[in-house]
């Protein structure tokens, strides 16, 4: 489980301004790791960017979609 300690800004090793980094702190480790292949068979998840947009990284969570993924890993913490 990590968490963002810095937002998005410019890549400074990218050759172009187009790329962008986040900066992430380690929280803990996920007692159960959720797969992609479960979050995409989840119907409670079917919004969630990261099934619609696959190629992104880096995506926004919804409280509800965060708190489904807590509890199928079997995170309490933080």
């Amino acid at each position: 489980m990590v968490e963002v300690v810095r937002e998005a800004y410019p890549d400074p090793s990218a050759e172009s301004g187009e790329w962008v980094c986040v900066d992430m702190r380690a929280v803990g480790p996920m007692p159960t790791p959720v797969t992609l292949t479960q979050v995409k068979a989840d119907p409670a998840l079917a919004g969630f960017e990261l099934i619609r947009q696959s190629r992104l990284s880096v995506v926004p969570v919804s409280d509800a979609h965060w708190t489904h993924i807590c509890r199928l890993g079997g995170w309490s913490g933080g």
